[in-house]
Formats: structure tokens, C-alpha cells, sequence
């Protein structure tokens, strides 16, 4: 009958969801607060899509690169919202910094470290690169990202694009464009979802 057809599915959907917020929580502590929401955050990327046209006086000669995984799609949201300004259109690469990051080895012997799985469809050498990531937090992840952006090309300018800044930088890193500064401590930690492989558009803070 169709009232239990429905039943079953809401009972689903229930179960998918409290099972989904369990692995969240053992993965990431108690959520403390939701600090930006869907709404929220497509206003702060709005913002940073008028930013970096105004800093660059234009598109031209600009190349978007999100750091794997969310930075890719915030890029990608990023240059949808700079063609919906600018009616043009802005190239868009992935970067992977797996090889790059400090604490795994960069070298095999006789090898020179690779980036694995990077996609960037245009040349990178002399343009300028926006670096687009989620959460800027003690700057290693950046590192790595400059790293990985030198071996692919000599740009003219790399300028860092992030969602959230949260502090607590090891190395002299700054975001030219931020979504939004949120301070925490050490014993929280900032959760970014995006629908694209979260099915939901939400910035967290959890507490360890």
C-alpha cells in the first residue's frame, strides 16, 4: 500500500540521515554552531567574484585552480558567478597536492615528486592564478599548492582564494580574498560541506 511505501521511505531517509550525522560526529567531535548557510555562503562568493575582477581590473589572463576536493567546486561556483558579472569566461584547473604535502615523502629516489590527478586545460606560465581552497588554517596546505603551481609553470601572479579563514597560520600565508574570518581555538574545528558531495551547503564549527 502506498502509506507504508511512504513510510518505508521516510523511515530511509531518516536512517540515511541519522547515520550521516553519527560518522560526522565521530569524525569531527559535537557541532557547536552552523556559521554560514547556503544563503550566506553564495553571498560571500559573490563578493569574492567582484573582488578579484576589481583587483585584476578584469578576467583577462586569469586561470581559477581549486585545491581537490572543495576548493575544485568552489572554483568552479566561483567562475560561474564571474561569467554571470563579466559575460565572459574564466578557465578553471584542478590542483592535487597529495605529493606536495610536508608530511609525506616528496621524493623516490631517482624520481621527481608528480601531481597527481591535477587537471588545468590552459597553460599556466605568465598568468595570473587565483588558488582557490575551502579553510585557510596554518597555511601548509597553501604551501604545498604553491609548490605543486611552480612545477606546473611560471606565473605571472598567484593570489589565494579562500571560503574561511580560521587563524592559527605556521607560515606567513594570507588569503588576498576571504568569505568570511572566523576565529576559533585549537580544540574546534571548522567542517565545510558543499552540495556538490556533501548534498548540503553548510560551514560548521565542531569541537573536538
Amino acid at each position: 500500500p502506498a502509506p507504508r511505501k511512504a513510510k518505508r521511505l521516510e523511515w530511509k531517509s531518516t536512517f540515511t540521515f541519522n547515520r550521516a550525522l553519527f560518522l560526522k560526529r565521530r569524525c569531527c567531535g559535537l557541532q557547536k554552531a552552523i556559521v554560514l548557510d547556503e544563503q550566506a555562503i553564495g553571498r560571500a562568493l559573490t563578493r569574492i567574484a567582484h573582488q578579484i575582477i576589481e583587483k585584476n581590473k578584469g578576467i583577462e589572463e586569469c586561470v581559477l585552480v581549486g585545491i581537490r576536493t572543495r576548493g575544485i567546486y568552489l572554483a568552479d561556483r566561483l567562475a560561474a558567478k564571474i561569467a554571470d558579472i563579466e559575460g565572459k569566461s574564466v578557465p578553471v584547473g584542478e590542483l592535487d597536492i597529495t605529493l606536495y604535502r610536508d608530511d609525506l615523502t616528496k621524493k623516490t629516489e631517482n624520481q621527481e615528486p608528480l601531481v597527481k590527478g591535477s587537471d588545468i586545460p590552459v597553460e599556466i606560465s605568465n598568468k595570473k592564478v587565483i588558488l582557490v581552497d575551502d579553510v585557510l588554517y596554518t597555511g601548509r596546505t597553501v604551501r604545498a599548492g604553491l609548490d605543486a603551481l611552480m612545477d606546473l609553470g611560471r606565473p605571472a601572479g598567484i593570489q589565494l582564494a579562500v571560503l574561511v579563514d580560521r587563524g592559527h597560520r605556521e607560515l606567513p600565508i594570507r588569503a588576498d580574498y576571504v568569505g568570511k574570518n572566523i576565529p576559533t581555538s585549537s580544540d574546534e574545528k571548522i567542517v565545510v560541506e558543499l552540495a556538490e558531495v556533501d548534498k548540503v551547503d553548510q560551514v560548521s564549527i565542531f569541537e573536538k
